[in-house]
């Protein structure tokens, strides 16, 4: 009530939020587990670049999923995708009974090491608590869709252990980069299998000395456990890790389980003038200069 006036709720409209990508700054496997999965030490960090999602009140459920730039791949727009997954969980567990009408509009590759299922998961949950606010745990939700969902709930870099699960928040510098994407699919699943294999278990990293070269402009101490095995069977990989240090880009490194690659510049306007040359040269992948959040 104001003036004598009863004033109306604002209604409920649609916003678009980003879904940022993320980079590994370094990935350990540690060891296999007896559940299957595997003791991570990892540095994540999230990018400028990403999904968008827009979201919006509805009657019920609905995802659907738009391409942008022409680029375009299968995805499902059902329970298979882990958007409307998302959204199931979090209306069933918060008891919502109306729905939300969401759109997709994808620029992450697929199966690409750049957690864009996981991060457009993580969007959805805090969109809904937004639109639909409750006590529900979304932390608890995330984890329920993927070891590397509930990363994306923090909005900012963290060292992660566990499963990818046990977080701890670190201040990054503010980094710019150019990825490379040349267009083959990794499955994470195969990525690991083939590190069990080989039994090529790594120590923790030196998140301080990483730090430390990220912040002093000198080549970075971050190995990926996964990237020899995946670049030893997909050249590709091979080939987008050599063209970024062609490109005169500081410490190439595959991210996550691949097939993403990046290197670091000095600046956005190196970054930007790298990407460009090697998409020049490579019309065929995709290529982004960005900068970490």
């Amino acid at each position: 009530m104001l003036g004598g006036v009863t004033l109306s709720p604002p209604a409920l409209t649609s916003r678009t939020y980003l879904a940022p990508a993320k980079v590994n700054f370094g990935l350990s496997v540690r060891s296999q587990r007896t559940d299957g999965y595997h003791e991570l030490h990892t540095l994540m960090v999230p990018l400028a670049v990403g999904d968008d999602l827009e979201i919006g009140p509805a009657d019920t459920l609905t995802l659907e999923v738009q391409w942008v730039e022409g680029r375009s791949a299968y995805l499902p727009a059902d329970s298979r995708n882990l958007v409307y997954r998302a959204a199931r969980a979090y209306l069933d567990a918060a008891g919502v009974t109306q729905g939300a009408a969401i759109t997709l509009h994808k620029r992450l590759p697929l199966a690409s090491g750049l957690g864009g299922g996981s991060s457009d998961a993580a969007t959805t949950l805090m969109a809904l608590a937004r639109l639909y606010p409750s006590s529900v745990s979304l932390p608890e939700l995330a984890l329920g869709l993927g070891a590397d969902v509930p990363f994306f709930l923090l909005g900012q870099a963290a060292v992660a252990e566990g499963i990818g699960e046990v977080l701890m928040p670190v201040p990054v510098p503010r980094t710019s980069l150019v990825l490379v994407n040349p267009g083959v699919e990794v499955s994470a699943r195969d990525a690991y299998m083939w590190l069990d294999d080989e039994e090529a278990f790594t120590p923790a990293l030196d998140v301080n000395a990483i730090l430390a070269a990220l912040g002093g402009g000198g080549e970075v101490p971050y190995p990926n456990a996964l990237q020899d095995s995946v670049s030893a069977r997909h050249a590709p990989v091979r080939e987008a890790l050599a063209a970024l240090a062609r490109a005169g880009l500081r410490s190439p490194l595959m991210s996550g389980s691949g097939s993403t690659c990046f290197a670091l510049a000095p600046s956005d306007d190196a970054a930007y003038d790298a990407a460009k040359a090697i998409a020049l040269a490579h019309p065929d992948w995709w290529v982004q200069a960005t900068q970490t959040l």
